[in-house]
């Protein structure tokens, strides 16, 4: 009899759901691992099932892969058996989706077996809408998708992870999660003071906080030879008591207990071999996770539908009777090898009702020796193994250093498995570049998400991203009155991209953050500079009243129909002054002119100055000495009426305030010819102006 108090946990991680699917001997290994797992879950009546991120492999999985997805799940999870638990928690928050419920609370849907799950690092969220294929899952309602964190604040970031709150009976439970992150990042996050932060349960009357069993699952790496790609277990709450670890692949389900913490780790493992590696050789286990009161019980569960995986090393130094220059000696020495591993594969399939061809690995150091093909010599066994093409895998023994001070050469310093990619940060760093109008932590995510995950938006994205939040900047001082001239616009535009790009945080929480950025703007001392320019070529624009409309749009105020909305939120408006302000689109321009500004002077410091002596002597009526050629006002074609132009439906004076170039960032060519009008007051026509052609699209990340 099930206890009532109890709370039965099933835990499985890295599914990797569509692995090797186009693979006619291995393309169901995952689906049958997966579905085992669902059907162990229903045997022992669990209460839920946890996934540990990366259930699919793909970040765009296919078709196939969705749809036998969909087809298990609901074979497993739709049912008319009660779920004994409760969630006690705010579900909007735990569920940041449209519906913002745990799913068996949905009255159209029998949830009989909940499942819960974080996502991975290869199926994490990507893209302008930052979606995952487990959004898919959950749109459907077959999985409640949680820990899928947003990074707030400057700099590093700042998350909050707020628990799912659960009981049953007598048992509490508070379920953190936190979905893949970049391991430099989060790494950073956690030796960052308050950057992450843990948000406890209330402690309520007989019921304090010490009385909830807390869980936490995570996926990132943990075991590293460099310390700054992955996470220490040091850096997690001590108040922990239990943490699932996902990412590694090797299974260690037994808890370990980590030294100076007070709780346990378990790491499940896959539940399908994605490397031929020795940790992927060991058992396949899923954990049954029994919780009462503070108290817990894991029993490990093997997984027999898991294909058979034999792992070997060999050196062929250390067999005396092979002739390095006999190359028929060492064929029939490794087929030997290889039969034997089958052998043994057998032995170990005895008990199974359908037979799999194993997989096979033999790792030979072939040092004194010559290679062979690997893909000749898997010939002879195609249909005994399942990976004929890449059983024997060739290395060499790294040479000793007669003096731990001498130089390391690089192939012996890391074998090539071990090498990781050089990321976009290293290389700002090594090349001593100074990144000016993008960070470069946002441009390394946006290149990792374009080569990893296939995002042909990402550059998009990360533009238009730091365009808003230039603008929004720029935006709310001008509400602020503290940007009257165009001068003002430029040292605004300076000092915001030397907090963007620099790295300075303007958070109350984090007084002192070290972002990816590795060095600070140089355009601290030319913004001054281009500012005295600006306030010598053109006078201050008188504005006028705005239009009532001008300063307001339409705002999304209404809430979702969420079933648990939280009464703290209020919804707030902007108010519209009285007073003359000025309008949100001569800030915009005047946002784009100062950016081409500070770019240009970056370029060519000697020339801006004296151009802009130049340009003083114009406005003070001196002779020009520059032989360019003079064009007057009147000469000059005045802009079309809006109503004319191509993708104008209103008239100029009602589009003025509510127009989407403010918040979008994006300016078309009459636009720019139409802001050029606005900000810049026209002369009179007698007076010389000097034709200049600036390049819009000469700003350099």
């Amino acid at each position: 009899m099930v206890d009532p108090d109890t709370l039965r946990i099933l835990v499985a991680t890295d599914c990797h759901l569509g692995y090797m699917e186009k693979d006619e001997v291995r393309r169901h290994d995952s689906f049958n691992a997966f579905d085992e797992i669902c059907a162990i879950a229903s045997q022992r009546q669990v209460d839920f099932l946890l996934l540990g991120g990366d259930l699919f492999h793909e970040n765009k999985p296919s078709r196939s892969t969705l749809v036998r997805t969909i087809e298990i799940l609901r074979r497993y999870c739709l049912n008319d058996r009660p779920v004994q638990f409760q969630v006690v928690s705010d579900q909007t928050i735990n569920f940041p989706n449209k519906f913002g419920h745990v799913n068996y609370e949905d009255p159209h849907f029998n949830v009989g077996l909940p499942v819960f799950t974080i996502h991975g690092n290869h199926d994490d969220p990507a893209g302008v809408d930052h979606l995952s294929a487990i959004d898919i899952l959950a749109a459907c309602n077959l999985v409640n998708y949680f820990g899928k964190a947003v990074l707030g604040g400057n700099g590093v970031g700042q998350i909050s992870m707020y628990p799912v709150l659960l009981q049953k009976g007598s048992t509490k439970v508070a379920l953190y999660g936190l979905g893949n992150i970049r391991d430099e990042r989060l790494n950073r996050m956690f030796q960052t003071p308050h950057a992450v932060q843990w948000i406890r349960p209330e402690s309520l009357e007989g019921c304090p906080t010490s009385e909830w069993f807390n869980i936490f699952v995570l996926h990132q790496n943990r075991v590293k030879t460099n310390p700054k790609n992955a996470i220490n277990e040091h850096f997690l709450a001590r108040f922990l008591d239990f943490v699932i670890w996902g990412h590694e692949h090797e299974c260690l389900i037994d808890p370990q207990e980590v030294l100076g913490m007070d709780f346990h780790v378990t790491q499940p493992g896959s539940s399908v071999a994605t490397s031929l590696v020795a940790g992927e050789a060991k058992p396949k286990h899923v954990l049954l996770l029994e919780i009462k009161g503070n108290q817990y019980r894991p029993t490990k569960i093997p997984l027999g539908s898991v294909r058979p995986f034999e792992f070997m090393d060999v050196s062929l130094k250390d067999q005396p009777d092979l002739d390095p220059n006999d190359q028929t000696a060492v064929l029939e020495y490794l087929g030997k090898v290889v039969n034997d591993l089958i052998s043994k594969a057998a032995e170990n399939e005895a008990g199974h009702q359908e037979a799999m061809v194993p997989l096979i690995r033999v790792r030979v150091d072939y040092t004194g020796f010559t290679t062979i093909n690997p893909q000749r010599f898997g010939q002879k066994f195609v249909g005994k193994v399942a990976n004929p093409h890449d059983i024997l895998l060739f290395t060499k023994a790294a040479k000793k250093r007669a003096s731990t001070d001498g130089p390391i050469d690089e192939k012996e310093k890391l074998r090539p498995e071990e090498l990781n990619q050089q990321n976009i940060e290293a290389l700002v760093a090594e090349s001593n570049l100074k990144m000016e109008i993008l960070p470069v932590t946002d441009l390394g995510m946006a290149l990792h998400d374009f080569v990893n995950k296939d995002d042909k938006q990402a550059f998009y994205a990360c533009v238009h991203q730091n365009l808003d939040v230039t603008q929004n900047k720029l935006t709310e001082e001008a509400d602020l009155r503290q940007i009257q001239e165009e001068s003002d616009v430029v040292v605004k535009v300076g000092e915001h991209m030397q907090q963007t790009v620099g790295g300075r945080s303007g958070g109350k929480s984090i007084q002192q953050i070290e972002t990816f950025s590795d060095d600070e703007v140089v355009g601290q001392r030319e913004a001054p500079k281009a500012a005295t320019a600006a306030k010598q070529k053109q006078p201050a624009r008188q504005e006028t009243k705005d239009e009532p409309n001008s300063s307001r749009g339409r705002g999304k105020g209404t809430q979702g129909r969420g079933r648990g909305s939280r009464g703290n939120l209020t919804q707030t408006t902007l108010d519209v002054l009285r007073e003359p302000r000025p309008s949100r689109r001569a800030a915009s321009a005047a946002a784009t002119v100062a950016l081409q500004r500070i770019s240009e002077s970056e370029e060519d410091e000697p020339a801006s100055l004296a151009a802009s002596d130049k340009d003083s002597d114009e406005e003070l009526g001196e002779p020009e000495s520059d032989p360019e050629p003079v064009v007057s006002t009147k000469d000059r074609k005045r802009p079309a009426p809006s109503s004319q132009r191509r993708g104008r439906g209103v008239t100029a004076k009602r589009g003025r305030g509510s127009s989407s170039v403010a918040r979008t960032g994006f300016i078309d060519d009459d636009d720019v010819e139409d802001d050029d009008n606005d900000v810049v007051p026209a002369k009179s026509a007698g007076t010389p102006t000097s034709q200049r052609h600036r390049s819009w699209g000469s700003l350099r990340g």
